[in-house]
């Protein structure tokens, strides 16, 4: 038995989320969330959110107990990408690409 949160369009790359994830995957859910406590990242935010979600959907809903779930996956995609322009000289522009991710978080009980 297992439940799952989803967190789409988050406007950080997936490369500086995978930073954070990879950190609490296959932790205990208390664990993780200790773990996310001290991290300075820009992503352990959302991924704290996540990860509390998850939980609180395997606990309300497959009434599972909380004090045995773990982090079974934990992974991040590619969101769609914000294409934008920046002003150069000389009347040209550089372009930027904001990427944008779409985070999954699988719990289970042990």
């Amino acid at each position: 038995m297992e439940a799952t949160a989803k967190v789409t369009g988050v406007r950080i790359t997936p490369r500086k989320v995978k930073l954070v994830i990879d950190l609490v995957r296959g932790k205990n859910v208390a664990d993780a969330l200790g773990i996310l406590a001290n991290v300075n990242k820009s992503a352990t935010v959302v991924v704290t959110k996540l990860i509390k979600s998850a939980a609180a959907n395997a606990v309300n809903n497959n009434k599972m107990d909380e004090s045995k779930l773990y982090i079974k996956t934990i992974y991040a995609n590619e969101g769609p990408r914000l294409k934008r322009y920046l002003p150069r000289a000389k009347g040209s522009a550089d372009s930027l690409i904001k990427r944008t991710s779409h985070i999954t978080c699988v719990v289970a009980e042990r």
